[in-house]
């Protein structure tokens, strides 16, 4: 065993029982390649962070600029720096009016932890509304969403106050009242297998957040930047939140997160007390040059326009009656019958050469994700090792 391989799994805190433990060289567009000078397809895009693929050569020219200039200079919020005003001022562009004031994190579970305290700080409410297969982080709070009893048992006692209603059910609905604070929601559900928003629950959500004065907060941290063929997922429907999430695309590559309001509301943040929120590394200015560079090269080089085809090919290739695919844009799932025939095809698309990945929530769904410039012809290289990996009978 090679000595790193040895630190990895002596020194390096585990996740699982059984780590994929590739030991990767290199990484570039949609592929990696690894110690051996094996390279594997990339089909998930490191979970949906890679949109725009690996090394992109504008990001790391935005890198190497930023880390030349500086790095981290003062916690969050005290200095005015380019990056990160530059970068607040782009998104404000592409969202609606309402959400026009961004606070930068470090990831997904911290814009979420953002967010809940900002719904309890500005409505002066406690309860918060999520859904049942909800996935939104494995901090306390974010875990406190989650609509998985298994991976929250251990942990508990969790936050109070926390009301899980069932995920397109117009009747759970009326358990939204004036003592409710936010619902937070995602408009397609990741670890669930993909399952969509229907419009009309959204549309009756917000009718309903509405009548009872309730902070809608849409996740987006793996359906923003592009996933579903829009730059947003909410785009796909007529609903606007009133808090967006974001992370995981979002720093094309780096770790950045956010949580984006009205000013209005998130002023509540810097007063009565001081500092309601605070993170040292939050915005850190390389994270968001590289960001800043990912969504211009998404905005560029119009990724958006080719989803719909590549969501085609996909589709052509892989879905039938006994194997439909869920899901929109790049952000689909192929379902099996059994986890079983699920791990079996995913361990035999790594042997070669395609990683992707299962569901926590439907581990009998197989995760396709990749990134949104992914050259046709290796999609199609792609989606034949899946088939083949399907058709095996060894």
């Amino acid at each position: 065993m090679r000595p790193e391989k040895h630190f990895f799994y002596k020194y390096l805190a585990q996740t699982s029982e059984a780590p994929l433990a590739l030991e990767i060289e290199s990484a570039e567009g949609s592929e990696l390649t690894d110690i051996y000078g094996k390279t594997y397809i990339d089909f998930i895009s490191g979970i949906s962070v890679s949109h725009i693929g690996h090394s992109h050569p504008e990001v790391v020219k935005a890198v190497t600029m930023q880390a030349r200039k500086y790095m981290h200079l003062m916690v969050y919020g005290e200095y005015i720096q380019s990056p990160q005003v530059l970068l607040g001022a782009k998104l404000a562009s592409l969202l609606p009016p309402q959400l026009n004031n961004v606070y930068f994190v470090n990831s997904g579970a911290e814009a979420i932890e953002g967010a809940m305290k900002l719904s309890k700080r500005y409505t002066g409410r406690h309860e918060i509304v999520s859904f049942k297969n909800a996935y939104h982080g494995s901090t306390q709070g974010a875990l406190s969403l989650m609509g998985n009893e298994v991976l929250k048992a251990p942990f508990r006692p969790l936050l109070p106050g926390v009301k899980q209603l069932r995920f397109n059910n117009l009747d759970d609905l009326t358990q939204i009242s004036h003592k409710t604070a936010c619902v937070i929601v995602e408009v397609i559900q990741g670890e669930a297998g993909i399952i969509e928003a229907e419009s009309v629950f959204l549309e009756a959500l917000s009718e309903k957040c509405r009548e009872k004065g309730v902070l809608l907060v849409f996740d987006e941290i793996q359906t923003g930047m592009g996933r579903t063929g829009k730059m947003f997922g909410f785009n796909n429907y007529t609903v606007s939140p009133d808090i967006v999430t974001l992370a995981k695309a979002f720093g094309a590559g780096m770790p950045l997160g956010a949580f984006i309001a009205s000013e209005k509301m998130m002023a509540c943040l810097k007063a009565n007390p001081a500092l309601g929120h605070i993170t040292t590394f939050g915005g850190h200015p390389v994270s968001c040059a590289a960001a800043l560079a990912g969504l211009n090269v998404l905005l560029k080089e119009r990724l958006l326009n080719d989803i719909p085809q590549k969501e085609a090919i996909i589709r052509k290739t892989l879905e039938s009656k006994s194997h439909p695919v869920r899901g929109k844009g790049l952000y689909l799932c192929l379902n099996f019958k059994t986890r079983q025939k699920n791990m079996s095809v995913i361990q035999k698309c790594l042997k070669m050469g395609l990683i992707t990945d299962w569901f926590l929530f439907a581990d009998n769904c197989l995760r396709i994700a990749p990134p949104l410039n992914i050259p046709n012809e290796t999609l199609e290289k792609a989606c034949l090792i899946i088939k083949k990996a399907m058709n095996d009978k060894n």
